[in-house]
């Protein structure tokens, strides 16, 4: 009981230190010149709340379940944090979103690193990570296996993400009219038709997704390398991760979003990403056992 209350208590605290973080950084990198930054509400404030609890959960139970410790676990924080909550998402706002005022997404890229740079090593300090438990040492053949293994699996990761990718775009997030008129498109009347459509219109978006699809991974390989527990654990962490810091953003309004809109990309890409984050862990954490001797030269 005085466990979890210290721990509840340290959650609390990283989620108002989150808090303070993006308010400052939002305050430091401030809107481009000629717009107007959208006035404060309670509903808005609420929302921040929420997003920074989110946020916090999920990354005190990748903190706490590391091998890894001190500065090394603070760079992967990081890397995970920013990658997920800010560089993924906004690589699509570039890519689809065009109403956006010049100059707000290399803000909007920088406000990410802003927050997320404190707030990683304060997490890690606060929870208690600063040095290294030698319970943690010791071989980790997590991620070990030959090429040919790497080369299919990251093929069938492309695959899956294509798929998640295009039928919860349509089947959630492309039947709301309001989708379709914010993004001047049009349903065909069927997922077929609408690939069709794809491919004809925009070719370059499937290869573009297969891209986003390996930055995934990539976000992915330093939670399964360090994480202690089975594949179940590691796999729903990831799974978490993605659904939680990827889409939790969407909860607070913006100027630029509907929120008919934003409701409708919350749910196709909370779903879609947990789903394919649980798919990533589950499939790198699935091996063929290496003999012993090949074993000991991958660790070496």
């Amino acid at each position: 009981m005085r466990a979890a209350a210290i721990l509840a208590g340290r959650v609390i605290v990283l989620s108002i230190v989150l808090f303070v973080c993006i308010s400052v950084a939002a305050g430091v990198v401030g809107q481009p010149p000629g717009s107007s930054a959208p006035e404060p509400s309670g509903s808005a404030a609420l929302a921040l709340v929420v997003v920074c609890l989110l946020d916090t959960i999920v990354l005190t139970h990748f903190i706490l379940r590391s091998r890894w410790a001190g500065w090394r676990l603070v760079a992967t924080v990081f890397f995970v944090f920013y990658g997920v909550s800010t560089f993924m998402p906004q690589i699509e706002s570039a890519v689809f979103i065009t109403r956006l005022p010049e100059g707000m997404l290399p803000r909007l890229f920088l406000m990410g690193a802003v927050f997320a740079a404190p707030f990683s090593a304060l997490a890690v300090l606060i929870l208690g990570k600063r040095k290294a438990s030698d319970s943690n040492a010791g071989e980790n053949s997590r991620l070990v296996m030959p090429r040919s293994e790497w080369t299919w699996k990251l093929a069938v990761i492309a695959v899956v993400y294509v798929i998640l990718y295009f039928t919860f775009g349509y089947f959630i997030a492309w039947k709301n009219p309001a989708v379709r008129e914010y993004y001047g498109g049009s349903d065909p009347g069927g997922f077929l038709a609408q690939m069709g459509t794809v491919v004809r219109d925009t070719p370059w978006l499937i290869p573009f997704q297969i891209l986003r699809a390996m930055l995934w991974t990539l976000l992915a390989l330093p939670v399964v390398r360090s994480l202690k527990g089975a594949w179940q654990e590691t796999s729903l962490s990831i799974g978490f991760m993605f659904a939680v810091l990827m889409s939790d953003l969407l909860l607070l309004p913006n100027p630029y979003m509907p929120e008919s809109v934003r409701m409708s990309h919350l749910v196709e890409t909370a779903l879609s990403d947990f789903i394919f984050g649980a798919f990533v862990g589950w499939l790198l954490m699935r091996r063929r056992a290496l003999p012993n001797n090949a074993l000991h030269a991958a660790l070496r």
